[in-house]
């Protein structure tokens, strides 16, 4: 049978079957043509890197049923390639035997996964369980078992009995001692009571 003996109707439908596959292989065609590179640019770049910003983002570590630390940024990024998250505004606490033994605040903080180490950046403030404070330019706290240091325009205060400025404080792993080094100037004052 021909094409032209076939009654319109059935003509106008094989018509538009015929144009519905082109256009299909078209789309398909090009597609192809469009995204052939894709995968591989994806390979190439780290298709697993994972990136995300988050306002409000709380950190923890606790093992056995104790708590280690705490952290919380008001908003951060998680870049899942290198295991690090980058905070703005944070506070946190620091724990030993499951209590608050420091706390601390800064403008900005990080916090190695791989690591497992926590810097916090500019403007950090920090307060000891027996009442001394400290600022400091950064503070680097590696795990419970060493000891945290501050750097940078470090100043140390205990209520009006102590006052101390230095570069660098080493703090003890049970937060009960420090030593200050660099440029360090101290002044110690007598309780009248």
């Amino acid at each position: 049978m021909k094409f032209k003996d076939l009654p319109k109707k059935k003509r106008i439908y094989m018509l538009a079957l015929i144009t519905l596959g082109g256009i299909l292989a078209w789309a398909f065609i090009t597609a192809g043509i469009i995204t052939r590179d894709f995968n591989r640019a994806q390979l190439s770049t780290g298709a697993d890197k994972q990136e995300a910003v988050v306002n409000g983002i709380i950190l923890t570590e606790t093992k056995n049923d104790q708590k280690y630390w705490e952290i919380y940024g008001e908003t951060g990024k998680w870049n899942s390639e290198n295991g690090i998250a980058q905070l703005d505004k944070v506070i946190g606490n620091f724990y030993k035997d499951n209590e608050v033994s420091m706390s601390f605040e800064s403008s900005k903080g990080t916090y190695n996964s791989k690591e497992g180490d926590i810097t916090l950046y500019e403007d950090t403030f920090i307060v000891l369980k027996d009442g001394i404070t400290l600022n400091a330019d950064k503070l680097h706290w590696i795990n419970s078992h060493t000891p945290i240091i501050a750097e940078g325009h470090v100043k140390i205060k205990k209520g009006k009995e102590l006052l101390s400025t230095a570069e660098k404080i080493v703090i003890s792993p049970e937060y009960d001692c420090f030593k200050i080094s660099g440029n360090t100037v101290s002044k110690v004052y007598e309780d009248k009571k």
